[in-house]
């Protein structure tokens, strides 16, 4: 027992030590953890500082069961119900090219047809946790396209809800269609007489719960999610759906805050758990015979990932900066498709997915980053007439929608179609720039003389506009960055 005791406490040390590492290098600490596993797991040559990973199954659980609890008790209902059309056919654009494309890349390896949805899954979900992380350590919170990245991993958490409880049955192993489909049906029942308690009776359970002191709303909060989970488990439906949807119950009362608060820290030691105990299941021996399909699954992901950006910059008006970054942001996988891939092992499915899902994992975790902080090199091969506008001039610029200098704005238009001081010197311009400010308009910077950049030196105003045919755009010199208003705003 002490011995048990003495491995496991130094395995979560050693993941919070590479977690650590991850951080100050900016990856994600989802992928260390499960390393940490990986190379002190059964599996791997070398020291093994836990030999039965099914000792630590209820605690693995435990951390999927409070990782899908917190994400209901967070989950904007309100921004995703008045999101508005062209966001929900972005992000069902999303789902439907990377879950279907993971689909037919899962029947085409032959490993058989429910590893087929399993692999549809993994590979069709991003990591809302890891886009998240990116975001801010991007500093691309204020872009223009940050709230439709933000919409679309909103959105695929619904989806998530909905493939748990498909899969779930399909993973069960029904003897026959009919009871596939009787287990199907009764899983979406399930669904709605949770959806049905969240919009009826969340005040009623809020009380349940309720308790003025932290301690004990955190046992009987905890109570209620395991034992949902367990019915859940028991009738069926996957214990990380139940516990998904007693989250969306809580986020309905009174109490939500403080819940949030305190599963938090839970969450996070016993998330860890689960995903090191996953890298515990992996046979370092298996990743060899996976590497060809894992390399071009990612191939695929990147793909896909970059066609369903070029969608949403259309439907936004994004230029090809912003479709690419909304594109390679949303490429990184992590909890979600770990959560498949332990689903599947525990249903008895081709063993191959285990290290096929990891390695995955792995390698977007790091390629992830990489890309989306190099999204300006994706843009310059992006053609114009994709995005339906003329960005030429400025295809590698961000679009920010956090520019405080919006107030100097006074004169928009003009009939100029010449820059005055080339035309006094006798020089030739490419493209002419108007000043937001007083209206004076200069040549631009791919110009011999730059007038319109010299004019914001010397009185600086901030704010300019192209003038030639097509383009609308504005540029902030102060800020660096193409000016954009916030999606819904009024402002002319």
């Amino acid at each position: 027992m002490h011995a048990d005791l003495v491995g496991f406490g130094a395995l979560v040390l050693i993941a919070g030590l590479l977690a650590r590492f991850g951080r100050r290098i900016n990856l994600p600490t989802v992928p260390f953890f499960m390393l940490a596993g990986i190379l002190l797991g059964p599996g791997t040559p070398g020291p093994v500082l836990v030999a039965h990973p099914e000792d630590l199954s209820l605690l693995a659980s435990l951390g999927l069961v409070l990782l899908l609890f917190h994400l209901g008790v967070e989950f904007p209902v309100e921004q995703v119900l008045g999101s508005g059309k062209r966001l929900f056919v972005a992000a069902g654009s999303y789902i439907a090219l990377n879950v279907g494309a993971g689909l037919l890349f899962g029947y085409a390896l032959g490993w058989g047809g429910y590893e087929a949805f399993v692999i549809a899954g993994a590979l069709g979900i991003s990591s809302s946790a890891i886009v998240t992380k990116l975001l801010i350590e991007l500093r691309r919170l204020a872009n223009a396209e940050t709230p439709v990245i933000l919409g679309i991993i909103v959105i695929e958490d619904i989806f998530l809800a909905l493939y748990l409880a498909l899969l779930s049955p399909i993973l069960s192993g029904a003897g026959s269609a009919g009871e596939l489909a009787l287990r199907i049906g009764l899983s979406f029942a399930y669904l709605v007489v949770l959806f049905a308690v969240a919009r009826f009776g969340a005040r009623l359970v809020g009380k349940v719960i309720d308790s003025n002191e932290d301690e004990l709303l955190a046992i009987l909060m905890v109570g209620l999610v395991v034992l949902v989970a367990g019915i859940s488990a028991e009738i069926g439906v996957s214990d990380a759906i139940g516990a998904l949807m007693i989250g969306l119950v809580i986020a309905r009362t009174p109490i939500r805050e403080r819940v949030e608060r305190l599963v938090l820290p839970l969450r996070d030691v016993f998330a860890a758990v689960f995903f090191v105990v996953f890298g515990l299941s992996i046979n370092v021996g298996e990743i060899g015979t996976v590497a060809v399909p894992v390399l071009l699954a990612v191939l695929l992901t990147v793909v896909t990932n970059v066609l369903a950006g070029l969608i949403a910059g259309r439907l936004f008006g994004l230029n090809q900066r912003g479709a690419a970054n909304v594109g390679l942001t949303v490429l990184g996988r992590g909890e979600f498709s770990l959560i498949l891939a332990t689903l599947a092992l525990a249903a008895g499915l081709d063993a191959r997915l285990g290290p096929f899902i990891a390695l995955y994992v792995l390698v977007l975790a790091v390629l992830s980053p990489l890309l989306a902080a190099n999204s300006r090199y994706l843009a310059r091969v992006i053609p114009d007439r994709l995005l339906h506008s003329s960005w030429r001039y400025v295809r590698e610029e961000t679009m920010s929608t956090a520019c405080t200098h919006l107030d100097r704005i006074q004169i928009t238009e003009s009939d100029a179609e010449a820059c005055p001081q080339c035309l006094e010197s006798g020089d030739d311009w490419v493209q002419l720039r108007m000043c937001l400010t007083c209206g004076a308009v200069g040549c631009c910077s791919d110009s011999v003389n730059n007038h319109a950049e010299e004019h914001y030196r010397q009185t600086g105003h901030p704010l300019i506009r192209s003038l030639e045919p097509g383009e609308g755009w504005r540029y902030c010199y102060i800020d660096g960055a193409l000016v954009r208003e916030p999606m819904g705003s009024t402002r002319s």
